[in-house]
């Protein structure tokens, strides 16, 4: 598994190279310092522009012959002609012709040779001219690729694994995608690193996941690390469709015409039941963290209501189970590239990561700290370990209150029960917004105000005992942040950023690709309160994660909600909240019938990572006023737009 050996061996081979080069170069003082940095040395006007297309092996597509994708390479031409060979930055998207990429939506372009001009995006502006080459591929059965989009299956991983092998040598490309010559990737010393945001994110996860030789590190931006949890949600689904709309969306028209049987697949292995199925296995990389032989910066909006941060916390912690190498970005937006909310730092922090991962420069960035959290809009705090070390999972237990449906939350156990009547009319704004108000829709449990700040670092549980009137039933818990602040508008058709007509630019320019992007600034809005976590589930799958059952009406069900992974400061003066209710009107399908459902409060209770762990809590609530929240309705961000159904970039 990865450990910091595996890095210092290649700092020694490759320090030892360029030590090498210099001597040869400079003058016998400046040779006896080995590289920080790489710099902008090479020409990125006279860079080798190229296409190849890679054998995938696959004939997805049925047409007989195997698969080939496409992918555009744009590299430094001057170490080719030195004999010097190059390491790789690469994207594999589905997005490069349909959709386009970045906040600005670019596209491939091409010249008349078939050869890329515009490669979306700052990664071959900036890196090419430092040393690197950037490779964007084709997933298969989008743009110039043959074969179908399979949705995080095996045609999507195979079209970027079987670069990355070509890359190192194990398989065959192409100059054209039918016949052409047969040619290899000699410029290159196959030291890979995969980047992307959302589905491209999700790709580098899950050829990181197949332990491929040569995949050094991945940057996984808003990613999926298993289809089923962006889809379903303990059998309650989230979307109005599965991933055959997706796969629609995105595929080429020749694919499309042919992928009908791919198509079916997609329908059939993904029922709206919310059952987990084979398909759903093939595309969970968190079973897989094992394999993973790269190290990951992994960066995601803690508002991202699109690739929700169930994805990164249950990854994580797979990862780290594994011992990999990991460095992680978590900031206030929604579905965000952190280009475009704190773009300098970004950039600067990309480069030496790969520098480092990449050309194995000793330049100090594994020995920082391994977080960067975003507290306030573009106000950033660090943490060396994340979670931190004095992270302690706290179970926080509801009791009732002097009015129905407003209890208290703390570590006593209550007794009693407490009882809401779905209403999918409403979602998790409106049930804080009434808070300190009984309401028959939700159930909500406060603390005492806080006396101290109260952190709570990683993934939460919620486990709930309840006994509906009817067959079916959805839950939705959601923890919530009661105290004045401002945030970033996630909930904005944005997702906390404004952009800006000026622009900024990171790289060498050509006529045909610029380097240079519209400035962006943070979107905020003053609220009273701020969810920064949720979970939902299906209370017929009380028995398996996998299966739902029809309900038997007047009996008690137990079943534990995954809430959202975050790192969030109830300040001291502000309470915390727990909501238990049913659907969220931003789920899909709502429950036959209207439900009520009875809480147990003897069984009902919150696992939460709190820094400090129980005593910490004590601190912060012990002397505190226990008086009832107000009960006139507070402000937060508005109801959350319609979220896209395409983990869009």
């Amino acid at each position: 598994m990865p450990t910091r050996t595996r890095f210092t061996l290649w700092r020694t081979l490759a320090t030892a190279a360029v030590a090498a080069l210099l001597a040869a170069l400079l003058t016998p003082a400046a040779a006896q310092a080995a590289p920080r940095e790489s710099r902008p040395v090479y020409s990125y006007a006279h860079a080798i522009r190229e296409a190849v297309w890679v054998d995938t092996g696959l004939d997805a597509d049925g047409d007989g012959k195997a698969d080939r994708v496409a992918a555009d390479i744009v590299r430094p031409s001057e170490p080719a002609h030195q004999g010097r060979k190059v390491p790789v930055i690469m994207d594999a998207s589905p997005y490069y012709s349909c959709c386009g990429r970045g906040n600005e939506s670019q596209k491939k372009t091409y010249d008349a040779h078939g050869h890329v001009v515009q490669m979306p995006l700052f990664y071959d502006n900036f890196f090419v001219p430092r040393g690197y080459a950037f490779v964007g591929v084709d997933l298969a059965g989008t743009n110039r690729s043959d074969g179908c989009v399979d949705v995080g299956g095996r045609s999507d991983i195979r079209s970027a694994k079987a670069v990355v092998d070509w890359l190192n040598g194990r398989a065959k490309a192409y100059t054209s995608r039918t016949g052409g010559t047969r040619v290899k990737a000699g410029w290159t010393n196959g030291r890979t690193g995969m980047i992307g945001k959302s589905w491209d994110g999700t790709i580098a996860n899950g050829v990181a996941a197949t332990g491929v030789k040569g995949l050094k590190t991945i940057v996984p931006i808003s990613a999926i690390s298993s289809w089923y949890d962006y889809y379903f949600a303990k059998g309650a689904p989230l979307y109005d469709s599965g991933p055959d709309w997706l796969s629609d969306a995105v595929e080429s028209d020749g694919a499309r015409a042919h992928c009908a049987a791919v198509q079916r697949k997609l329908v059939d292995g993904a029922p709206r039941t919310g059952d987990w199925t084979g398909l759903w296995t093939e595309r969970d990389y968190v079973k897989d963290a094992a394999k993973v032989r790269a190290s990951v910066f992994l960066v995601h909006g803690m508002q991202d209501l699109n690739v929700r941060t169930k994805h990164f916390g249950q990854w994580w912690d797979a990862l780290a189970a594994h011992g990999v190498e990991r460095k992680i970005w978590l900031s206030q937006t929604g579905h965000v590239d952190p280009f475009d909310y704190r773009r300098a730092g970004w950039v600067d922090t990309l480069h030496r990561w790969f520098d480092h991962e990449l050309l194995g420069y000793d330049n100090g960035i594994d020995r920082e700290p391994m977080a960067d959290i975003e507290r306030h809009p573009d106000q950033w705090v660090t943490t060396k370990v994340w979670p931190p070390r004095d992270t302690r999972t706290t179970t926080l237990l509801p009791a009732a209150g002097t009015q129905a449906g407003v209890g208290t939350l703390g570590l006593r156990r209550g007794t009693g029960t407490e009882t809401f009547t779905d209403n999918p009319a409403l979602n998790e704004t409106d049930w804080a917004a009434r808070i300190g108000t009984s309401t028959p829709e939700k159930a909500g449990f406060v603390t005492r105000p806080l006396t101290r700040d109260l952190r709570l670092s990683g993934s939460s549980k919620v486990t709930v005992t309840a006994t509906p009137t009817t067959s079916t039933a959805h839950l939705s818990a959601v923890l919530v942040d009661l105290g004045p602040d401002t945030i970033r508008d996630y909930a904005d058709g944005a997702e906390g950023i404004t952009t800006l007509t000026d622009r900024t630019c990171w790289g060498a320019s050509t006529a045909g690709d610029s380097a240079c992007f519209k400035a962006t600034r943070a979107k905020t809005k003053a609220v009273d309160y701020t969810v920064f976590s949720r979970g939902w589930a299906d209370l017929g799958n009380y028995a398996s994660d996998g299966k739902g059952v029809p309900l038997t009406p007047g009996k008690a069900y137990t079943i534990t909600l995954d809430l959202a992974a975050t790192d969030h400061v109830v300040p001291k003066g502000h309470r915390l909240a727990l909501i238990v209710a049913g659907t969220d009107k931003d789920l899909i399908d709502p429950p036959a019938g209207t439900p009520t459902l009875t809480l147990d409060l003897s069984r009902t209770g919150a696992k939460v990572p709190l820094v400090g762990g129980a005593p910490a809590f004590t601190r912060a609530t012990s002397g505190a006023s226990s008086a009832a929240p107000r009960a006139t309705p507070l402000t937060g961000v508005h109801a959350p737009r319609t979220v896209q159904r395409v983990p869009r970039g």
